[in-house]
């Protein structure tokens, strides 16, 4: 499997929305939390250690390629 840096959310700005509702009246430590926590559900959905490294390589960039 290979990284998929395109576009490839159904309705992506209705995520978007719910993700900023998630963090709504958090603190900054709360919301930091909630973001790993997201972090390593996804990670564990994932599941491919080489994707993960990529995704985490992009990111350190902030290129989407």
């Amino acid at each position: 499997m290979a990284l998929n840096t395109s576009p490839n959310i159904p309705d992506p700005d209705g995520f978007y929305a719910e993700l900023l509702e998630a963090h709504g009246g958090l603190s900054d430590d709360d919301s930091i939390a909630l973001n790993a926590r997201l972090i390593l559900i996804l990670a564990n959905h994932i599941g491919d250690r080489a994707v993960l490294s990529e995704a985490l390589a992009v990111a350190a960039t902030g290129e989407t390629r």
